[in-house]
């Protein structure tokens, strides 16, 4: 019965110690919030010296859940974040109760005052409401003030795409005060990470590789205010864009070079491949294009697709060339089988009329034509246009191997545009990677 009556009596202590400490943060809200005692529209004051009052120093520190997506054509990205203030009012002093209070908290962070802090580079943003406003202030015996809200941004992040898709972005956040001069108020980042990041941070296109903490303080006409600033540098995903545009352009400039192998009077199909060619290069350009800004440099990617557009097109005039000099060497087969061994009428030109006859050959064909008497002295003419039988020019190894000039054509282009294009690649390469690798020890 007497320990029963000892329990009893230790839970309704422990009860009413409960009840107490509640009723006490009660008391203590009600008297700092008091409006006899505490006014929110007056700055906290700062620490006195010698010269004066100093501005009240707010101390930041951020923790981004998430970087949703970062958009190259409109020149913006989108975090989520809980952004932290925290800065001494000694207005808001309590006692601890021995240390039974570590901190009083509020949601409704409109009845203390708050430094006027803004994004510079915001364009869009809202807050956290879902279930309840996600939102709390803390007040600390000492009366340091802790300020903690659930943000979503839109901010604004000028590109520069030379180097698209190799290149690496940086993106600020600027946190200033919008009416509070250093005079008043300063900003300082925590020492201890100002800026957090939630693990397993993934980005759709891009890779955070690093960021970096500063200053921006800024003068305007109507006084110096104070700024903090934090730069992302995300590294661009090369293998999307080698998947997606490098690897099925450099397949389609290198299936334009096909109707090099095909015969030259297959005109529908050298036609159709290159046309298809060209039409889907076209195309591919139009889809990047309509993801980037237009803007007035030169970006890496435009580099290589006006050289595969070049090539493909290249490739389809090459077709026009050799179609004609077919042609040409079809006119020069039929002017060569109709002038071969022209007899100058056997039964009417004899040898004493030779020299006559020579002459009127000479001055029709000039030295396009060759003849020779024949067994009964009549003159047989050979004609064979555009080259003289009597010529002793030596041929090239490629002239004799291949006669026909479409098929030289065909042959040299087989060689020449792997050769250039390969080179490009190179030269390509070379010079971007190289541009990368500098970006990255600058930035």
């Amino acid at each position: 019965l007497f320990l029963l009556v000892y329990f009893n009596s230790t839970a309704l202590q422990n009860r009413r110690d409960k009840i107490d400490y509640r009723l006490k943060e009660k008391q203590i809200l009600d008297h700092v919030l008091g409006p006899l005692r505490y006014d929110k529209r007056i700055r906290p004051p700062g620490s006195s010296n010698l010269t004066g009052p100093s501005p009240t120093v707010v101390t930041i520190n951020t923790y981004l859940r998430a970087i949703d997506r970062i958009d190259d054509y409109k020149m913006e990205y989108s975090v989520q974040l809980t952004f932290r203030e925290n800065w001494m009012d000694s207005r808001l002093m309590f006692n601890d109760l021995n240390g039974k209070i570590k901190y009083l908290t509020l949601t409704d962070a409109e009845k203390v005052w708050m430094p006027d802090t803004f994004f510079q580079n915001e364009k869009l943003g809202h807050f956290h409401n879902i279930i309840v406003p996600n939102v709390y202030v803390r007040i600390f015996p000492t009366g340091s003030v802790l300020y903690s809200i659930r943000i979503s941004l839109t901010l604004a992040c000028p590109m520069d795409l030379k180097l698209y898709p190799l290149d690496r972005q940086v993106c600020e956040m600027r946190i200033a005060s919008y009416g509070w001069t250093t005079d008043d108020l300063i900003y300082r980042w925590k020492s201890k990470d100002p800026v957090q990041f939630v693990q397993d941070l993934n980005l759709p296109r891009f890779k955070l590789e690093s960021f970096s903490t500063s200053y921006c303080n800024s003068k305007t006409n109507t006084g110096e205010y104070s700024c903090l600033k934090i730069n992302l540098v995300f590294k661009r995903e090369f293998s999307y864009y080698l998947l997606t545009i490098y690897v099925p352009s450099c397949m389609l400039v290198i299936i334009s070079w096909v109707s090099f192998w095909l015969d030259s009077k297959s005109v529908p199909a050298r036609v159709a491949l290159g046309v298809t060619t060209l039409l889907t290069m076209s195309t591919q350009t139009a889809g990047v294009n309509r993801s980037l800004p237009p803007v007035a440099y030169t970006k890496a990617i435009d580099v290589w697709i006006g050289a595969c557009v070049i090539f493909v097109f290249s490739a389809l005039l090459e077709f026009a060339f050799v179609n004609y000099a077919s042609r040409h060497d079809r006119r020069k087969g039929r002017k060569s089988r109709s002038a071969m061994n022209y007899n100058m009428d056997d039964d009417e030109i004899d040898y004493d009329q030779g020299l006559d006859c020579t002459s009127r050959i000479r001055s029709h064909y000039g030295k396009r034509g060759s003849f020779n008497y024949g067994e009964n002295g009549n003159i047989l003419l050979s004609y064979i246009a555009g080259e003289g039988v009597t010529t002793t020019k030596k041929k090239s190894w490629l002239a004799e191997r291949f006669p026909r000039r479409s098929k030289r054509i065909d042959v040299v282009a087989r060689i020449l545009f792997p050769g250039i294009f390969a080179i490009f690649n190179f030269s390509y390469w070379l010079y971007y990677l190289s541009a990368e690798h500098e970006s990255r020890i600058y930035k």
